[in-house]
């Protein structure tokens, strides 16, 4: 890999939503806040007590009212890219990490992908991916599924 160039590792979850993606991209679009994360919003928010620890944001709840756009703040994530037309949500992480970690949410066709990334710093950057990725794919995976299943 070039020296200008940052390993990225990825972790993506797809899944046909034929017929409802309408419905699970207002799902997407209502996440966090008061609505929460759809699974494991305890441990979101135990996560934010540890970010605190480490003098990061903290799990700020809170996002505005009404459809996303970029430099929102949801909860500890930030908008960076929000395409309605395409629909398509990315943010990034604003909390303490090892590293940058942005989660995206599309709905492509019939398709819906959820797709986490982490840039780690250095060594201890991938030493701390590996030892989160199974609470991670427990999180991740169970919003996946849980954004999917929700119905207003």
């Amino acid at each position: 890999m070039p020296s200008n160039q940052r390993e990225t590792l990825t972790e993506e979850w797809k899944e046909s939503v034929k017929g409802r993606e309408n419905q699970v991209w207002e799902n997407i679009c209502d996440i966090g806040g008061d609505r929460g994360w759809y699974f494991g919003t305890s441990l979101w928010k135990i996560r934010g007590l540890i970010d605190r620890v480490f003098g990061g944001v903290g799990y700020r709840k809170g996002r505005p009212a009404g459809i996303l756009k970029a430099g929102d703040q949801v909860d500890f994530w930030r908008v960076i890219h929000v395409d309605n037309s395409k629909k398509t949500l990315k943010m990034e992480a604003e909390m303490k990490l090892p590293g940058k970690v942005w989660i995206t949410f599309e709905i492509k066709g019939s398709q819906f992908l959820q797709k986490v990334e982490f840039q780690p710093y250095a060594y201890y950057g991938r030493i701390y991916w590996i030892l989160v990725k199974p609470l991670h794919y427990l999180m991740f995976n169970g919003m996946f599924r849980s954004i999917i299943k929700y119905k207003r």
